[in-house]
C-alpha cells in the first residue's frame, strides 16, 4: 500500500493510473476502522481497477467541539487493516491539505428538506461540513466510484445529492453497502469503541427497538409505535434524539402508512454520553 499525505502527491500519481487506464474506487473514512470499512475496501476492489481510502477526521462536521476532541484515533491499526485488506493506496491529509483557505464554508450547499430533518435538525451544520470535505476529497480525485455505508442512511442521501450539486453525477458511481453488524446486532461503529463494557451490552437496544417497529408495523397511524420504541430507550437508560420513520426514497417522515410505501425507521440516541445511530428498512 502506497501512503500520501500531500493533496498534489496524490493527484499527481491517480493521473497516471488513469492514463494506464485503470479506474479509481475511492472509500472515504474518520479512521478508527473496523469491519464494516473493511466491508467497503472489498466493495471498491469488486468494481475493477485499485482502490484509494481516506482517513481524516473533519472538523467541520462536528457541530460538538467536545465529540471532535473525543473521536478516536488509531492510526497504526488501521493502517495495519488496509494494508492487510489489500487497499492500494492511503490519503492522510493534513488539516491544511483539505482546508489550504482554512475551514470557514466557502459556499452554502443547497441540501433542501434533507438538512431540515433528522440529523439536520440535531446537528445543525454537520451535513455542510460533511459536503465540504467530501467536495473537497473528490476534487483531489475525481473518482469512478465513491463506496460508503448504508448505516448513515441520511448522509448517503446527502452525498448523493452533492454529487449532483457539483455537477458529477454523471461521472461518479455513489456505491451505498449495507450496515455491517456485531453477532448481537449492533451497527459497527467507530463510536462504539467509547462505550463501557456494560454500555456496549446495553446499545443494542437502539437496534432492537428499530427491529420492534419493524415487526409491529402495521397500516394506520405510527405514532402511538413510535412512542412505544422511544420509550424503551428512555426506560434503558438513553436520551432519545428521534426514533421515526420515513420514506426511503426522499426521508419525509411517515405518521400514517398506507401499507405499500417503502419506509426506513431511523433512530440517534446518546448512552453515557455517546450518540449512537442507526437505521434499518421496514417494507
Amino acid at each position: 500500500m502506497i501512503l500520501f499525505k500531500r493533496s498534489n502527491d496524490l493527484s499527481n500519481y491517480l493521473d497516471i493510473q488513469r492514463k494506464h487506464g485503470r479506474k479509481i474506487n475511492f472509500v472515504p473514512t474518520m479512521g478508527a476502522l473496523h469491519p464494516g470499512h473493511l466491508s467497503l475496501i472489498r466493495g471498491a476492489q469488486t468494481n475493477g481497477g485499485f482502490c484509494i481510502c481516506s482517513i481524516f477526521v473533519n472538523p467541520t462536521q462536528f457541530n460538538d467541539p467536545a465529540d471532535y476532541k473525543k473521536y478516536p484515533v488509531t492510526i497504526e491499526n488501521d493502517i495495519l487493516l488496509l494494508e492487510t485488506a489489500g487497499c492500494d493506496v492511503l490519503f492522510l491529509p493534513s488539516m491544511a491539505e483539505i482546508y489550504p483557505n482554512g475551514t470557514d464554508p466557502a459556499r452554502h450547499y443547497d441540501l433542501g428538506y434533507l438538512e431540515t430533518v433528522l440529523e439536520g435538525k440535531y446537528r445543525p451544520g454537520h451535513f455542510q461540513g460533511v459536503c465540504m470535505v467530501v467536495d473537497r476529497l473528490l476534487e483531489l480525485m475525481t473518482p469512478d466510484s465513491l463506496h460508503i455505508g448504508q448505516k448513515d442512511y441520511q448522509q448517503c442521501m446527502v452525498i448523493k445529492k452533492l454529487v449532483s450539486l457539483i455537477g458529477l453525477e454523471d461521472v461518479i458511481k455513489v456505491v451505498i453497502s449495507p450496515t455491517l453488524r456485531e453477532p448481537d446486532g449492533l451497527a459497527m461503529s467507530s463510536r462504539n469503541m467509547r462505550l463501557s463494557q456494560d454500555d456496549r451490552k446495553k446499545a443494542v437496544m437502539i437496534f432492537e427497538s428499530l427491529h420492534f417497529l419493524r415487526k409491529q408495523i402495521k397500516k394506520g397511524s405510527l405514532d402511538g409505535l413510535k412512542k412505544q420504541a422511544v420509550q424503551k430507550l428512555i426506560d434503558n437508560g438513553f436520551k432519545v434524539d428521534y426514533i421515526e420513520i420515513a420514506d426511503a426514497a426522499n426521508l419525509q417522515l411517515v405518521d400514517h402508512w398506507d401499507g405499500k410505501q417503502k419506509l426506513v425507521a431511523l433512530a440517534a440516541a446518546f448512552l453515557s454520553g455517546v450518540r449512537l445511530i442507526d437505521n434499518i428498512m421496514l417494507s
